[in-house]
């Protein structure tokens, strides 16, 4: 059987091997995945993940538990070497090997791309993985209760100030859930107030979301401004140098608390692989998936989701091309599997084509917007919509209901404010109480200087008429006896 080898197991890889598991024969093909992680993240929950809204097990699909026909490798593909068919693949715990394959799925995913600012390297922290979503989350519990047991002042007011670098969907829906969280926990800390927390959101254009309207990107601003949060357009961010923040208009204040969302590129993985890429680093891609270089189609290799450049054919492309985010590379991959399914039995192909029906993004509980060409939609319709379309999207029906399950506790008893970042050092109250054997030494035991005995130890009382021990030597005895 031909075997086919999927690399990374997120939106696109995991709705590939999905549907090969319900299209293909039993005896048609061998599938593998190839991914560190063993999980797929549901990114557009990250925001509430951070927020409190949504438990982070819940935001998460598990490969091995949905994929029941296809190999799970927790491993990462350091390499593609697409002209003799092999990859070398390195697992978590392991030495490197190669595998064999026939067909290779890329499907490696995209990273956060960040510029050579000072501090943002040694600071910041992105949003594209659940560990980062709970990092923030834990940060901001953890600042909260720091701050509460300090007077006003400088520190107090580096824990409470947030910062955003990014003004697209991510970074806005992150900015907007947290200044509603933070909100919501100044019920539970009567030592602060609203005016002790600080939101700044830097945008280097002159909009926000430009997947909406520019009416809409001004009422979402004009709202974050009701809610005490302020969006600096037209702003650079020129250092964050030790949570100190200077930026291009030149303001400066601290921040413990950066959260990096300027944008995604392509998993660094292709530079180590044959397979043509676009200027940008992306796969070169046809409409129908196939990867394709410059002398025509790389027979046996495929890719979706944002590693690769595929042709947005409804014209709603940025520069042509499908824009990375979750609805195309679920849709793609759905496509992928299908053609590959087709190519193996001789079979005619299609092209990937999908119109984008409208954006819609969660701002904090009550509050969203909704665009769909030039209707729009704010407010408490708004942010029932973005639920109801995210609730719908979460792959396998055991995670949706777990998300609504959430979402439905926590309208009646509030979300979770519990801090676990000390989760981060695990062992940490263990090792400090643990007991230890005492050090043993080899050296030798050093004689006593010649003294009285100590008053504790009496000579031995003598009974019958003997010789003496001489003063010396009855005075080293006595220590080696009491010991």
């Amino acid at each position: 059987m031909p075997k086919i080898l999927i690399v990374g197991g997120g939106y696109a890889g995991l709705y590939t091997a999905w549907k090969l598991e319900k299209w293909l024969r039993h005896d048609e093909a061998q599938v593998t995945v190839v991914d560190p992680l063993p999980y797929m993240t549901y990114q557009p929950f990250l925001p509430e993940v951070a927020a409190g809204s949504i438990d982070p097990r819940h935001a998460v699909v598990s490969l091995r538990k949905h994929l029941k026909k296809t190999a799970v490798v927790a491993a990462k593909v350091t390499k593609i070497d697409h002209a003799s068919k092999t990859a070398t693949i390195t697992p978590n715990l392991g030495e490197a090997y190669e595998f064999e394959y026939d067909i290779i799925v890329v499907t490696a995913g995209s990273v956060s791309r960040t510029f050579p600012i000072p501090g943002v390297a040694d600071v910041a922290i992105g949003l594209k993985t659940i560990e980062e979503a709970v990092a923030i989350r834990d940060r901001v519990l953890t600042n909260f209760d720091k701050a509460a047991g300090l007077p006003a002042g400088d520190e107090r007011d580096r824990l409470l100030t947030f910062v955003v670098v990014g003004g697209g969907f991510a970074g806005i829906e992150i900015f907007a859930e947290l200044r509603s969280f933070a909100s919501d926990l100044l019920k539970s800390y009567p030592e602060l107030k609203f005016e002790d927390t600080h939101f700044h959101l830097i945008e280097a254009m002159g909009r926000i979301m430009p997947e909406v309207s520019l009416k809409t990107s001004l009422w979402v601003i004009k709202n974050l401004a009701e809610r005490g949060a302020q969006v600096h357009l037209d702003t650079q961010l020129k250092s964050a140098v030790g949570g100190v923040i200077e930026l291009s208009t030149g303001e400066s204040f601290e921040s413990d608390t950066i959260i990096w969302t300027a944008g995604v590129m392509a998993s660094p993985m292709l530079k180590n692989t044959d397979l043509p890429v676009e200027e940008r680093g992306r796969l070169r891609a046809r409409p129908d998936l196939r990867i394709e270089g410059n002398d025509g189609i790389v027979e046996g290799a495929w890719g979706a989701g944002d590693v690769t450049a595929v042709p947005d054919l409804s014209g709603g492309g940025v520069g042509g091309y499908c824009v990375p985010n979750a609805q195309h590379a679920v849709r793609q991959g759905k496509v992928l599997a299908q053609n590959i399914v087709a190519e193996l039995r001789g079979e005619k192909l299609v092209d990937y084509n999908h119109k984008n029906l409208g954006a819609v993004a969660g701002l904090g509980l009550g509050i969203g917007v909704f665009q769909s060409g030039k209707f729009a939609m704010t407010g408490l319709i708004a942010w029932f919509a973005h639920r109801g379309y995210h609730g719908m999207a979460m792959p396998s029906f055991e995670r949706k209901w777990r998300v609504i399950g959430n979402w439905v506790v926590n309208a009646f008893v509030g979300r979770d404010i519990v801090s676990l970042q000390a989760v981060e050092t695990p062992r940490a109250s263990f090792v400090e109480f643990a007991s230890r054997p005492r050090p043993t030494s080899d050296a030798p035991v050093a004689p006593a200087a010649p003294a009285a005995a100590p008053a504790a130890v009496k000579a031995p009382r003598v009974t019958k008429p003997r010789v003496a021990k001489p003063a010396a030597e009855a005075s080293v005895a006595a220590p080696v006896s009491a010991n």
